[in-house]
């Protein structure tokens, strides 16, 4: 759209707050962006001489602008961060964060269950969360259960139910990790005050808790439940020791969130700390592109609207490291100069600071984001280290796995010009091999292996990585002679622990220089076949030990056990299951079996 297109239709444009969107001749989204007056922003575009290139590109390219008016700048402020990150404009800062955050769901049901889960659906539960982290999620329902005595049984604990008492208290209940609602022995009250304890846990705000817990335990010794309160007292102990550790600055400080930026080019770093009633609940750095050479202020404020509705934060004070126009109403914003608040922006940076580093030495592993030069270069490098004929452009890498003597395989992994090639990524169920034989197993992945590129006329690899010592290298060349391959092919054996390499009929082996880039890249090759290897060794460990305990199950045949793998696993997942999810699986018959086999082992155990 030209300046003289878009006088034309200037004046249509109004002068109250909203967003824009502009589209190309494609109809394709470019750009979403915010106003006070939208006449007058967008007019900037075209009536204002822009030095940078990627600016002076959009203009060029607009070719429909279409608004929404908003009642004031804030809804349009909230309205330009719900947009771009549903839509993602090819000229807008670029989120790079897609990853599925996981919650702890409180159920909308009678006695509420308390479980981890990734999935939030509108069903009336209450979500808490969501956490960054998979582990942090359920380090807390740990910590939780050992303090709060929720179920975690599924039977529908209705009053009806209950009443009619068509349940019995389990092992949970005997074990104390749950106090009988199923029975009646706890009141629908009593269970919703341990879910309240059980939400100030989670939100960091520890001394309620640990007030009700003095309360309950004053009471016991009241009554003389000295064994009670005994407990208690040490749920006091634990929880005062939790509080010590998690809180880092004083309780004075309050709900917060914490941000801090740091740049570098057209990528901006930023992280996120909130802090709840002066604990740590969450951390978070996340990386933007800018495209339109945004200023620091810009790409911090859209930051943080994204990471604050991302995790629902409900602190209304920001500490940030210098002002910005933030116009999210009932927002305190601070820019420390001293105190516990500097300290907190402090520890921020320190944390976008590290975030940076450790990107910057993976990526110097994984080769990324260096040029088709610098990756030849450092096959040229590895070529020279190791004495090659050829440029090792296909690179292949074996490495064994077992478990206590059962479910030996094999994994290779297949890096074509210094990247992973995982469409050539091979798995071997070890055939020939009787026991645990290392050697042997070596000897028939890698004839299998190079005998079928052989047979399809696909071509080899410039090198072999053998994760072994010598005997197994060894074992690999004696293949490879079988195969007519001596002297077509090159072998090296790479050391469990020492990182050293071994060539066949050396007495030495090579050490290369531990920051080389031939060591980097041989270490991340050997990285990748530890990960894939034990992810299939894990899977077939799993299936070996589903199928032997579920063979002893009379009328359960080999296409069940195999429909029943494909679909839940491993047997822990079939235990969890109920008999109706059983029955569309394998039919009602077949299900009644194993539930009824189930059964009959956890009778056993008890």
């Amino acid at each position: 759209m030209t300046q003289k297109e878009f006088a034309v239709i200037a004046s249509t444009i109004p002068l109250q707050p909203g967003i824009y969107k502009y589209y190309d001749g494609q109809n394709q989204l470019l750009y979403v962006g915010k106003a006070k007056s939208l006449r007058k922003r967008i007019s900037s575009y075209f009536y204002k001489t822009y030095t940078n290139y990627k600016t002076q590109e959009l203009v060029l390219r607009i070719r429909k602008i279409e608004f929404t008016i908003v009642n004031s700048e804030q809804d349009a402020f909230l309205l330009e961060n719900s947009l771009i990150k549903n839509f993602q404009p090819i000229f807008n800062i670029n989120l790079k964060d897609d990853k599925t955050y996981p919650y702890i769901v409180i159920k909308n049901e009678a006695f509420p269950r308390v479980f981890f889960t990734r999935r939030k659906i509108n069903d009336g539960s209450q979500y808490l969360g969501p956490y960054t982290s998979v582990g942090k999620v359920r380090e807390l329902l740990d910590f939780i259960k050992q303090h709060i005595q929720l179920r975690n049984c599924k039977l529908n604990l209705t009053a009806a139910n209950i009443e009619k008492k068509k349940f019995k208290v389990c092992l949970e209940y005997h074990l104390g990790n749950c106090k009988g609602p199923c029975e009646g022995l706890q009141s629908l009250n009593d269970y919703e005050e341990d879910l309240q304890q059980l939400k100030n846990i989670l939100k960091g705000n520890l001394s309620p808790v640990i007030q009700h817990f003095r309360i309950e335990m004053q009471k016991n010794v009241e009554q003389l439940e000295f064994e009670k309160a005994s407990i208690i007292k040490k749920k006091l102990e634990h929880l005062q020791q939790y509080k010590a550790t998690s809180t880092i600055v004083n309780e004075r400080t309050g709900t917060v969130d914490v941000f801090s930026i740091l740049e570098e080019d057209d990528t901006a770093y930023v992280n996120y700390l909130a802090v709840n009633n002066g604990s740590i609940v969450l951390t978070k750095t996340i990386i933007l592109k800018k495209k339109l050479d945004e200023s620091a202020e810009e790409v911090l404020s859209f930051a943080i609207a994204q990471l604050r509705t991302t995790f629902n934060s409900e602190a209304t004070e920001i500490i940030i490291p210098f002002t910005i126009h933030y116009p999210e109403q009932d927002i305190i914003i601070t820019v420390p100069r001293a105190g516990d608040k500097k300290k907190l922006l402090e520890l921020s940076e320190k944390n976008v600071n590290y975030f940076k580093e450790e990107l910057r030495k993976k990526k110097l592993l994984l080769l990324e984001d260096k040029t088709e030069t610098e990756v030849k270069d450092v096959l040229i490098q590895l070529q020279k280290d190791l004495q090659l004929s050829a440029l090792p452009v296909n690179i292949e890498c074996f490495d064994n796995s077992n478990f206590q003597g059962s479910y030996p395989v094999s994994a290779m992994v297949s890096f074509k010009n210094g990247q992973p090639s995982k469409n050539d990524y091979r798995r071997f169920n070890v055939k020939t091999v009787e026991g645990i034989n290392d050697f042997a197993t070596m000897s028939e992945v890698v004839l299998r292996r190079y005998k079928r590129l052989l047979d399809e006329q696909i071509p080899l690899p410039q090198l072999i990585i053998i994760d072994g010592g010598k005997g197994q290298l060894s074992a690999a060349i004696e293949s490879i002679k079988k195969l007519n391959l001596v002297g077509k092919i090159t072998l090296v054996g790479l050391a469990k622990n020492e990182e050293e390499l071994f060539f066949a009929g050396d007495s030495e082996s090579l050490k290369l220089s531990w920051d080389s880039e031939s060591l980097k890249l041989i270490r991340r090759i050997r990285d990748e076949v530890h990960r894939f290897g034990i992810t299939f060794h894990r899977n077939q460990r799993s299936k070996g030990s589903f199928k032997n305990e579920l063979e002893h199950i009379e009328g359960i045949g080999k296409a069940t056990i195999d429909q029943l793998l494909k679909k839940y696993k491993s047997v822990k997942n079939i235990k969890e299951k109920s008999p109706e999810e059983l029955a569309s699986v394998i039919g009602v018959s077949r299900a009644k079996l194993l539930i009824t086999f189930f059964k009959n082992q956890s009778d056993l155990l008890d």
